[in-house]
């Protein structure tokens, strides 16, 4: 996964889903996009790897504020949020599950204070 992001936290309520005991993976798609659906497939199994993390998909056509406060321009995007649901990684495009894992570690360090 690629980059950190501004370490913006985002609200339980907008995300239409609970956000993970350690992580969550935050999955904005939509309807006709390929990737999407390999995303969502690699996203799933690892937070079914990990205990504590989970994956929540948007329908980033039904979310447009949302998705401008987030400057999500292309489908599949996805956001690694820390425990407190702050943003720790974004990557855009279908990521490998090495990555995501990677990542992962991440925001588990993050969300528990460790840098």
């Amino acid at each position: 996964m690629r980059g950190r992001d501004d370490g913006k936290r985002l609200a339980v309520a907008g995300l239409g889903g609970e956000l993970g005991e350690r992580a969550t993976l935050l999955q904005f798609s939509s309807a006709f996009c390929a990737p999407c659906r390999a995303t969502r497939r690699v996203l799933g199994e690892v937070a079914g790897m990990v205990p504590g993390v989970t994956h929540v998909e948007i329908d980033a056509e039904a979310h447009l504020d949302l998705v401008r406060e987030l400057r999500i321009l292309r489908t599949p995007t996805v956001l690694v949020l820390d425990a407190g649901g702050r943003v720790v990684r974004r990557a855009v495009g279908q990521p490998r599950k090495a990555d995501v894992i990677a990542a992962l570690g991440d925001a588990v360090r993050t969300g528990s204070g460790e840098q």
